[in-house]
């Protein structure tokens, strides 16, 4: 018998049909590289059944020739009389052909290119078709076009035994590889069939009592092979008890092991402890370039109270755009410093970097504060790199700004006692990682701008405590936006125009650099010219883009800020972290093939002075109603939350966040917008087994068991 943890590569040795050393070793491969498994080998009879169905059809009521339609859809069992291959065009195709009967009326069938059924369909044999049947009004009979089939071995043959891919509730599924849906219907079949009825459930008894849950043997059976009674529309929305039972459980271990994550953290031993005297808080005030807000000063405390904790702060400071997390994370930075520590904030961009790093610069200098801050890229000469790696090893610099080439293992704190992280969700939970192993345990701060929904915040960020600035400062205007057709463009143009002769600026930005053949878009660097010559030959404009090189995008950068250039042409490299307050219009061009938080995050590019600022979204949205219905909500609202979460409907976690980068588990059943009321049981089971006041021998196995779990990192991450 097979079990859950029988390795695919093994199946040849269970005498299943059809399914030799070759089939399962393909199989396995296939597998593997799904499940990011490193080798084949790993790939077990588990992840296979993993691999679901993305529809089902029920082709359980046979139907005849008196009762079909033209073009109906249905199962026929029928009995072929004669079949063969017929040639066409001179033999370059063949098509392979037999006429039957269902006992009431004659039907013909037919398939393309497969002439090896000619060795399939004897004379007399029984047979179960599926498709849609057509009306042929010269022939005068129904006919179908390559057919799903089912064959009936002999007389005794009961269909409802025997039937794989018909006459039943049938899963469809994606070609997986060389493997189309009828094949891997016939090895989960089998697989199935051999399974070992005692398949092993790691979920406590009490909690699959609790939540009214069906047994893991059985979901994992009825949810390839749905009962003879089941719901086809449940089974395809994902509301069947099978589904529920496996979204459950994959919620439930996600929410264990970020929950033994955190704990293992707050248990980790700290390097010396941070105080808070009059001399820090003299020093936090000094570097103050206004008066904080409410929600900074409060969250400001929470982060303090972490860092004069006993334990490593995790922690998550999450804002929408332009409500003044950075100023946060470096007083907190300055905190560190004042005790003696040094500090590292970590950027996605080098624009990005060059700007913290240019902005903390200023305000030291403003303070006359007396730290060394340094910016240390991958793109800096290597002998200026060398220079202040071993300046950061001697403990001669205060702050480290950077991107990625911070956790490089040639860079050597002293004595790191704080990183800030910002933009999280770029970086991911293995780099998080790696920084905290370059200090005496550091305390962590993550930064992101991009508002993140409930839902999501609590399986990417579930180790994380989280801090949220629901307050932007005084003095912001805020931005109008207007979706807008092609026909408007010279109108458009017209308004920038009058905007820059009152002084003010403009971004311009497309989605590509330059020209594809593939897709109908306008490119930055044909547009910058475009402007430039044509458009506005009386203003300067300038280009920015990702491929140029750092000192390329430092001038121009500096260029706009000093107000030398009035149009910035630029992709979404701006997206985060650019602030240039004088500038009051952000135009998107193609705005339909943007992320809703994307176009959220370009749109705090603006407002970020006192004037009125607009967003205009230049979109050929009428082509599509979802294109209307998703830009005519960044009209409505300004709200980051609430795009946030309407992004997440839409496009789903992974493209929301980038699941590779973010550390988000790859889900296989769940579904965090659908599933959210399953999520919040299993979050809610999760935190009760593993309460301090809880800790028993089922406890423990559960974390191990959590551990044995590859996809969940616990292995590798701290």
């Amino acid at each position: 018998m097979l079990t859950l943890n029988t390795p695919l590569v093994e199946l040849h040795h269970h005498a299943l049909p059809r399914i030799g050393q070759t089939t399962a070793f393909k199989l396995a491969v296939e597998i593997a590289n799904i499940t990011a498994k490193p080798d084949a080998r790993q790939a077990t009879v588990e992840d296979l059944l993993h691999y679901l169905p993305m529809r089902y059809e029920d082709r359980s009521n046979l139907a005849n020739t008196s009762m079909l339609q033209d073009g109906q859809t249905a199962s026929m069992e029928v009995m072929v009389r004669v079949g063969g291959i017929v040639p066409l065009k001179g033999g370059r195709i063949k098509m392979y052909e037999f006429i039957g009967t269902d006992g009431i009326g004659q039907v013909r069938a037919f398939w393309w290119n497969q002439i090896y059924l000619n060795k399939v369909f004897n004379r007399g044999a029984r047979v179960i078709l599926y498709g849609q049947w057509k009306w042929n009004r010269y022939k005068n009979y129904f006919e179908v076009e390559n057919p799903e089939y089912e064959m009936l071995q002999d007389e005794d043959d009961d269909i409802e035994s025997s039937a794989i891919h018909t006459a039943r509730r049938v899963p469809v599924y994606r070609k997986l590889g060389d493997f189309r849906t009828r094949q891997l219907r016939s090895i989960f079949h089998h697989v199935l069939a051999n399974l070992s009825e005692e398949v092993e459930d790691p979920l406590p008894e009490e909690i699959v009592a609790r939540n009214v849950l069906m047994p893991r043997g059985e979901a994992l059976r009825l949810i390839h092979f749905p009962g003879d009674d089941a719901s086809i529309d449940a089974y395809t929305e994902a509301r069947s008890a099978a589904h529920r039972r496996l979204i459950f459980e994959e919620f439930f271990w996600l929410a264990m092991a970020l929950g033994v994550r955190r704990g293992e953290r707050q248990t980790e031993p700290k390097g010396e402890l941070i105080e808070i005297n009059d001399r820090v808080r003299e020093a936090v005030r000094a570097i103050l370039p206004f008066s904080p807000t409410n929600a900074q000063k409060r969250t400001l405390k929470e982060i303090v109270d972490d860092m004069t904790s006993e334990r490593p702060m995790n922690r998550l400071l999450q804002g929408d755009v332009g409500s003044g997390k950075t100023i946060v994370g470096v007083q907190a930075m300055v905190i560190a410093v004042e005790n003696g520590y040094q500090t590292a904030m970590m950027a996605p961009t080098e624009i990005l970097a060059e700007q913290h790093a240019r902005n903390i610069k200023r305000i030291i200098a403003a303070a006359d504060a007396p730290y060394r801050a340094e910016l240390l890229t991958g793109s800096l000469k290597a002998k200026e790199k060398r220079a202040i790696q071993s300046a950061i090893a001697e403990g001669d610099v205060d702050i480290v700004v950077g991107t990625h080439a911070v956790i490089q293992e040639a860079v050597q704190f002293k004595k790191l006692g704080l990183a800030v992280i910002d933009e999280q969700h770029r970086f991911g939970v293995l780099q998080r990682a790696a920084i905290r192993k370059m200090g005496l345990n550091p305390d962590v701060l993550v930064m992101t701008a991009t508002p993140i929904p409930r839902s999501l915040a609590m399986t990417v960020y579930g180790d994380l405590e989280v801090s949220v600035i629901d307050e932007l400062p005084p003095g912001r205007t805020p931005i109008r936006t207007f979706v807008r057709g092609e026909d408007r463009r010279d109108k458009i143009y017209d308004f920038i125009r009058e905007q820059i002769k009152i002084g003010r600026q403009a971004y311009v930005v497309l989605p590509i650099i330059e020209e594809s053949e593939k897709l109908d878009l306008r490119n930055a660097t044909e547009m910058y010219q475009t402007l430039q010559l044509e458009v506005f030959p009386e203003f300067k404009v300038s280009l920015l883009h990702g491929r140029m090189k750092p000192e390329e995008k430092e001038a121009v950068m500096k260029e706009f800020i000093a107000n030398h250039s009035q149009i910035l042409v630029a992709t979404t490299v701006i997206e985060v972290g650019v602030d240039v307050p004088n500038s009051s219009v952000m135009l998107i061009e193609h705005a339909e093939r943007f992320g809703l938080s994307q176009l959220h995050q370009l749109r705090g590019r603006v407002g970020r002075g006192a004037a009125e600022s607009y967003c205009i979204l230049l979109a050929q949205y009428q082509k599509t109603e979802v294109s209307r219905e998703r830009l005519k909500i960044m009209e409505e609202t300004t709200d980051g939350f609430k795009i946030a979460e309407k992004d997440l409907e839409i496009r789903g976690p992974g493209e929301v966040m980038g699941t590779r980068q973010s550390g988000i588990p790859a889900f296989r059943v769940a579904n965090i917008v659908r599933d959210q009321q399953l999520l919040q049981q299993a979050r809610k089971e999760a935190e009760f087994m593993l309460n301090e006041r809880r800790m028993t021998r089922e406890t423990d196995r559960l974390i191990s068991y959590v551990r044995s779990l590859p996809r969940f990192g616990l292995a590798r991450i701290g």
